[in-house]
């Protein structure tokens, strides 16, 4: 890790509002593409020196432990990554039992920088308005968490429908949610449905603070080889799409669903450098995350914050 020597700080100029929190630029990282634990474990001091998302989303947290799907898991494709990981995690009591005091101690350390410390937003799923709400309600009894992200792209155990692509199940879903916390509620919208505004006023209108989007596209390759005998190659079937390949469908969902809205929209999607950062600003979003290009450039967020500090 090579960062730069000096990351932004809470800087007049490019500081952000939103939900209630003060951050220091407007970059932060799309769930899942960051983990933090075992960056620290690699590159020390110097992440918590020059750590660099504006604020930090979880990887997505169930009630129950999720072992992910079966390998093979990725799959590079032109402009973009196809991932298939399952969204493995040690469910909701090992989050909060393990992972949180160790992101709340990582996030925390930066409260002897200028900059404060990087909130935390921990981002969860559940296949039921039950399920989000008993995972929101132990998220608010933790003053360490800061913001809760709902994943709504799971599908409903009664429906089978993705809870995200149905306004009325996502209005229940984040009214549910609304009532279990005081804490700033973010609904990340799946990309695969018909009316993604509709859906976003829908969240909004069940209470959320903010919407965050696009999630990956459904997406799928073929094992290699010939014939018409060959499979998915991915062990989920399926999986999702992120990375440039999808830049230009972020940027038209972000603006209608901004154009839709009076919330602040997180806007993502093959964000590589400053100038899709501030496309996807012009479109209305009030943050922007940096998600695949991290795993070629773990600092990417840093240079595209200060980047967009340049620009101001």
């Amino acid at each position: 890790m090579s960062p730069p020597a000096a990351r932004p700080g809470a800087d007049a100029a490019v500081a952000i509002e939103f939900c209630g929190l003060t951050l220091a630029h407007p970059v932060i990282n799309g769930s899942g593409t960051f983990d933090a634990i075992a960056a620290r474990r690699a590159f020390g001091a110097a992440l918590v020196r020059d750590f660099p998302f504006a604020a930090f989303v979880s990887k997505t947290i169930t009630l129950a432990p999720r072992a992910g799907n079966p390998a093979p898991r990725l799959w590079e494709t032109a402009g973009g990554l196809i991932n298939s990981i399952g969204l493995p995690n040690k469910g909701l009591d090992g989050y909060l039992a393990e992972d949180l005091p160790q992101l709340a101690e990582l996030l925390g350390a930066r409260a002897d920088a200028a900059e404060g410390p990087v909130p935390l937003i921990t981002n969860v799923m559940g296949s039921s308005a039950q399920e989000f709400s008993a995972l929101v309600t132990a998220c608010d009894e933790r003053a360490e968490i800061a913001a809760i992200e709902l994943n709504v792209s799971c599908p409903n155990v009664a429906t089978g429908l993705d809870i995200g692509a149905d306004p009325r199940q996502l209005a229940q879903v984040v009214g549910a949610c609304r009532t279990a916390t005081r804490k700033p509620l973010i609904v990340k919208l799946t990309p695969n449905t018909a009316d993604v505004p509709a859906c976003a006023l829908a969240a909004q209108e069940g209470g959320a603070d903010a919407v965050s989007l696009i999630n990956t596209l459904r997406a799928m390759a073929l094992a290699p080889g010939a014939g018409g005998e060959r499979g998915p190659w991915l062990g989920g079937g399926t999986g999702g799409l992120s990375g440039p390949a999808i830049r230009a469908v972020a940027l038209a969902q972000v603006s209608a669903v901004a154009a839709r809205v009076a919330i602040p929209v997180v806007g993502m999607g093959g964000v590589q450098r400053v100038a899709h950062a501030r496309d996807l600003l012009d479109a209305g979003a009030t943050l922007v995350a940096v998600g695949t290009e991290t795993f070629r450039d773990p600092v990417a967020a840093m240079r595209i914050a200060e980047d967009l500090r340049a620009q101001s």
